[in-house]
């Protein structure tokens, strides 16, 4: 059987999903045939790594994104892979159709309305097909709530509450490397919460409508640093001496020395910011009232500073309502070096069934039941396997309809995007202001 042939642009720490894949469970699938990273120090190590792993890469072609069709045309290229910077993606993708190859992009589909509608304008001009990869929706967990909702469990969805909640060793990251400004990623109504919007727009098989948000740069950044009065911090983490656990030591993770430490020659690129210094423009609390096309209204809030992770999601329908907890991590620790001790066993009474993850059902006139949810092996409960799955060997028949296309991900981008213009006007944002290009109804 032949397999098919992948180029991947971008090869930051996202990337070795990808390339695990190919070199591991799905080196029957797919032949990796170009490496194209503008850092070439942090492309050797890559190379490194897949050869560590048995891939023999005598036949792949490594270069600056800027040979991109040259190259996917020199290696007869099938797919290109994105895992890019956010704020690359758009151009990426249409640099990839138009050369004739169909493209699988990690979220964000991108960043802005331009992007969403030079890519639409490329699908049609190119007929070929883009792949957006929503985890999300292959957790257990998450598949558990959709396969309640789609059954009629809760009858008609009429409104969501959902909550999610990043904790001061994954929240406080994304404000240390290039999402801490808000022109690289949109910000995390973009970035991080286009995972969450599609996820209710999965689960609900809806389309939304218009977005009122409301949030800003509260914690982070050296305003709100100055404001609480805190001490002077070296510019970045990875320093000797005293240190707190806000930073980051890029020497104590092997996997970030080698990717980033050991190559900042090559870019200046930085890691390992302080999260309270200057420059931080991406929101760190963020609110939001969504309509949905079909009536239900979605109720989010995101936090990026909490002592704990997780999330929770309701459902509430015309029959009865579905609960989803999910604690990931229960407590943020400091040890006598000031430096994070994540402490997952660490789980709250009320959560700690089914390894901090609940799901309930409680229609009207009767008691609340548990619903079990079945793990699987490896990352997200075993849906990372599921996922890569369909990347790699195609999609087959899903009755919870997981696998997302380029217009899943413009719905998922397009509530982030209508709620940072609501974010700068102070007013409800329909989508169709956005003037997308591409039609979202469901």
């Amino acid at each position: 059987m032949s397999r098919t042939r992948y180029a991947v642009v971008g090869t930051g720490h996202r990337v070795q999903m990808y390339l695990g894949a190919i070199a591991g469970d799905h080196r029957d699938d797919a032949e990796l045939v170009a490496l194209l990273e503008p850092n070439p120090g942090r492309l050797a190590v890559h190379q490194g790594w897949l050869t560590d792993a048995g891939l023999d890469l005598s036949g792949v072609a490594t270069g600056h994104p800027d040979r991109l069709e040259e190259l996917l045309a020199a290696q007869r290229a099938e797919r290109l892979i994105v895992t890019s910077p956010d704020f690359t993606h758009a151009g990426y993708i249409v640099r990839g159709l138009e050369a004739g190859v169909d493209v699988v992009v990690e979220k964000p589909l991108t960043i802005d309305p331009d992007g969403v509608r030079a890519i639409a304008q490329a699908v049609d001009r190119t007929g070929r097909r883009v792949v957006v990869t929503h985890n999300y929706r292959y957790s257990p967990r998450n598949s558990g709530l959709k396969q309640l909702v789609k059954e009629g469990a809760v009858g008609t969805p009429l409104s969501v509450t959902f909550e999610w909640v990043l904790d001061t060793a994954h929240g406080a990251d994304y404000f240390r490397r290039w999402h801490r400004d808000k022109k690289n990623s949109g910000g995390l109504l973009i970035h991080k919460a286009s995972h969450h919007f599609d996820l209710i727009n999965w689960i609900l098989a809806d389309a939304p409508s218009r977005v009122f948000a409301s949030g800003g740069v509260r914690f982070y950044g050296a305003e709100n640093a100055e404001r609480r009065g805190l001490p002077p911090r070296p510019p970045r983490g990875t320093h000797d001496g005293s240190r707190t656990p806000w930073e980051l030591d890029l020497r104590d993770d092997p996997k970030l020395e080698a990717l980033y430490h050991a190559n900042e020659s090559y870019d200046g690129y930085l890691r390992d910011q302080d999260v309270f210094g200057p420059g931080v423009t991406t929101e760190d609390n963020l609110a939001l009232v969504v309509d949905y096309e079909h009536g239900a209204t979605l109720s989010y809030a995101l936090n990026a500073h909490s002592p704990w992770e997780g999330y929770r999601i309701a459902v509430n329908g015309t029959e009865g309502r579905a609960e989803l907890e999910v604690i990931e991590r229960a407590a943020v620790l400091e040890d006598e070096d000031g430096k994070v001790v994540v402490d997952p066993s660490a789980l709250p009474e009320h959560a700690s069934r089914q390894g901090g993850q609940r799901l309930t059902l409680q229609r009207h006139w009767q008691p609340a039941e548990d619903v079990p949810i079945v793990e699987g092996a490896g990352g997200h409960g075993g849906g990372d396997a599921l996922l890569l799955a369909d990347v790699f060997r195609g999609p087959g028949d899903d009755w919870l309809e997981r696998p997302s296309d380029w217009v899943d991900g413009v719905r998922s981008v397009a509530v982030g995007m209508a709620g940072n213009v609501s974010l700068r006007t102070g007013r409800a944002v329909t989508v169709d202001e956005l003037d997308l290009g591409v039609k979202l109804s469901r």
